[in-house]
Order: C-alpha cells, then sequence, then structure tokens
C-alpha cells in the first residue's frame, strides 16, 4: 500500500473517532440531571475543590457581614443636669449650700454602633433630641474665714449642738416624737416655720427646735492640721465609693503641683473636695481620671472644652462629640455623679438628691472594676492609680 493511501486511512480514522466521541459526549450531557430550583427539586448542587473540606457559603457571608455591620440605635436616655457653682461670702470657708436641687431630664439619642474586623465594637452618637429639659443645681460655696452663724434657710444643712435632740411629728412640743439624734448629726431643711425647722435625717423626717441645731458645720475643717487619721489608706482594692478624707485646704495642697503647668488642678482643687460631701466619692480618685485623661490639663479637649475627662467623647471622633463645658467645675461635678451612679454602686443603692443608683455599668467599686465597663483600654485602671499613689503620698499616708 502507498504511503499516501495509508496516510488517507489514517486520517479518516482520526475523523471517525473524533465523530464518535461527539456523539457520545453530547448523549451524556443531555442526560445528565442538573439541579435546577424548582418545587420537583429536593437536592442542589454542592460545588466542591479538589484538596480542599466542603465551603461553608453561609459562614462565610455572617462572617463578613460582622464585619462590616452596621446598626443604628435610638434610645431615649437621661440628660444629666449641669451643677453651677457660685461664691457667697457669708458662708464661713469650706462649706457648701444647695440653693436649688438638680433635676435629671431626658433626651433620645441616636447610636451608630459597628464592628471591626476584631469583633469589637465602637459607637458614635449621631443625634441627640432633649424631650425634657434638666435643671441645674445651684451650690453656694462659702469663701468667709469667720465662723459666725449664717442664715437658715430651705436647703441648708444644719447640725444638732446638744447632746441629745429630739425630732418631733409637728413642730410643736407636744407632739410625737420621731426619734433622738445625737450631737453634730447633719440634717437637710426641708422647711422653715418660725424657731423650728422641718428636717431630713437618717432616712426620717420631722422638726426640730431651732435652739438645738447651728447652720456652721462643727466637722468641718478650717485649717490642716489633725486630719490624717481620719484619710484612708491608699490600695488598689480601695472602694471609691467613699471620701478621701482630706479637707478642703489638703486638696488645694495635693493639687498644687509643677506639672499642673495651666494651674488648672490647683485652680480647681475646691471641687474634688466637694464632690466628696455632695456624692460620697473618692476626689483624689476622680481628679486622678482627670489627670491621666487630659494629660494634666494640656490635652486639647481639655483646653479648649474645659473637659479634663474626655467626657462625651467617641473613638471615632473624640474631639467632636466630646462635652464642651463652660467652668472646668461643671465638668467634674458631672463625671462625680456619673460614677457614683451608673458604675461604682449596685441598682437601687441610695445616692444624691434622693435619687437611686442605675448600677448600668456596675462591676464592683475599684479602681479595677471600673475600667471593665469605663475605658477600652484594659490597662486604664493601672495608669489612673499610679496617679491616686502619687497624689496619697503628697498627703503622707503611704
Amino acid at each position: 500500500m502507498k504511503s499516501k493511501e495509508k496516510m488517507r486511512i489514517i486520517f479518516a480514522v482520526i475523523i471517525i473517532a473524533v465523530l464518535i466521541g461527539i456523539y457520545i459526549g453530547y448523549h451524556i450531557y443531555l442526560n445528565q440531571s442538573i439541579a435546577y430550583a424548582s418545587s420537583e427539586n429536593t437536592t442542589s448542587y454542592v460545588p466542591r475543590i479538589s484538596k480542599a473540606e466542603k465551603v461553608d457559603l453561609e459562614s462565610i457571608i455572617l462572617n463578613n457581614q460582622k464585619n462590616i455591620e452596621e446598626q443604628i440605635i435610638t434610645e431615649e436616655i437621661d440628660l444629666e443636669y449641669i451643677t453651677e457653682y457660685r461664691n457667697n461670702k457669708e458662708l464661713p470657708n469650706g462649706t457648701i449650700q444647695v440653693v436649688q436641687e438638680g433635676r435629671i431630664g431626658r433626651q433620645q439619642v441616636t447610636i451608630r454602633r459597628t464592628y471591626d474586623e476584631n469583633n469589637e465594637m465602637h459607637e458614635e452618637q449621631i443625634s441627640s433630641i432633649i424631650t425634657k429639659a434638666a435643671v441645674n443645681k445651684i451650690v453656694e460655696i462659702g469663701t468667709s474665714n469667720s465662723k459666725y452663724t449664717y442664715k437658715i434657710a430651705k436647703g441648708s444643712n444644719i447640725y444638732v449642738t446638744s447632746d441629745r435632740a429630739d425630732i418631733m411629728r409637728e413642730n410643736s412640743i407636744q407632739s410625737e416624737k420621731v426619734t433622738t439624734i445625737s450631737k453634730n448629726t447633719e440634717m437637710k431643711v426641708l422647711e422653715v416655720a418660725g424657731d423650728w425647722y422641718r428636717v431630713s435625717a437618717s432616712g426620717q423626717t420631722g422638726w426640730i427646735k431651732s435652739e438645738n441645731v447651728t447652720g456652721i458645720n462643727p466637722n468641718a475643717t478650717y485649717e490642716d492640721k489633725n486630719n490624717n487619721n481620719i484619710i484612708g489608706k491608699c490600695s488598689f482594692d480601695m472602694a471609691l465609693n467613699k471620701p478621701s478624707g482630706l479637707s478642703l485646704e489638703q486638696f488645694k495642697k495635693v493639687l498644687n503641683d509643677s506639672k499642673d503647668v495651666n494651674n488648672i488642678f490647683r485652680d480647681n482643687a475646691e471641687y474634688f473636695y466637694y464632690i466628696e460631701k455632695q456624692y460620697n466619692i473618692n476626689g483624689l480618685f476622680v481628679a486622678s481620671i482627670g489627670i491621666h485623661e487630659s494629660a494634666w490639663g494640656t490635652s486639647k479637649i481639655s483646653k479648649n472644652k474645659k473637659n479634663l475627662f474626655g467626657y462625651g467623647a467617641y473613638d471615632s471622633s473624640p474631639y467632636s462629640s466630646s462635652y464642651n463645658f463652660s467652668t472646668y467645675a461643671e465638668g467634674i461635678d458631672l463625671i462625680a455623679r456619673v460614677l457614683v451612679k451608673y458604675y461604682l454602686n449596685p441598682k437601687g443603692t441610695p445616692i444624691y438628691g434622693g435619687e437611686v443608683a442605675s448600677g448600668k455599668y456596675y462591676s464592683g467599686n475599684t479602681v479595677s472594676a471600673v475600667n471593665k465597663r469605663y475605658a477600652t483600654d484594659k490597662n486604664w485602671a493601672n495608669k489612673v492609680y499610679k496617679y491616686m499613689e502619687y497624689l496619697y503620698k503628697k498627703v503622707g499616708n503611704n
């Protein structure tokens, strides 16, 4: 057979083989079972990858959603009032008198909540609408060195001068006795009627004769002496919902520091003393938070907004979202009330102004317990406590 004929035969065989292959492949394709979405189909086609496990598409989608999830939340919350401090030259130095109690308002806030790639939550307030206005608290502070008695009025703090004094149900000596209180007991005047005062003391109310009381605090310290025995020791586990025990002069001395280059803490030392008297909180703890958060009052927020604590700031926009105060005293007073109400006391605990603690972020009354809900920085407690130790050492207790 000639070579040309052989080539023709080989070529024809190849053509026939190709046609047969196409024919067989076509029929296999027609007979293949492909899953389409229909009511008659109960199976689905599951793609697989060579040398890999089954791909969990649902899990991937959920994880991706979590990483980029954004929630818009609207809720109504308390609108805390601001405390105004006013000097009163007729009151003895170191005394305070509430002339108007603050009243909490309500506000509707809208928050954007997002999660990052580490599944950490971030919040940012994007709007706020006041639904009920708050009423400012007004406190008069004494600037006189005199210890003479001043006029007692509604809202004043008064103190028992006799060894024992009776609280009566009515403003009459013949009235039924409610209780007997001891010398130097502090009371709040609720009403004045002639030479009788209706008072609140130790959870009870009644009337007391004016001759048994004074408006001068016998427990107040006007000189920096004989106070070390009432000042608590500084420790990492100390309860912070108790006053430090420092006098007004000691606060002024401790917060007069060369690191305070703008003299912010020196000039506002008295307000850390006043928050102890009003809210039962450790003033040196609050001062230490302010020192840490504001770098001794040198931060931009501190200098421009009189906000030592970065209060109201969100991580995404700390400067623009932080509160702006008219005075440093307003911020000191507000942060003290927020800590007492939400962080330092369990829910239902009686606190200031007839209120009870919310306990919303309560984990305990120590600096490490506050850290759990107050700051995202896990080392915040150690940083704040470092300043507490520093201030306590200046008092001479460590």
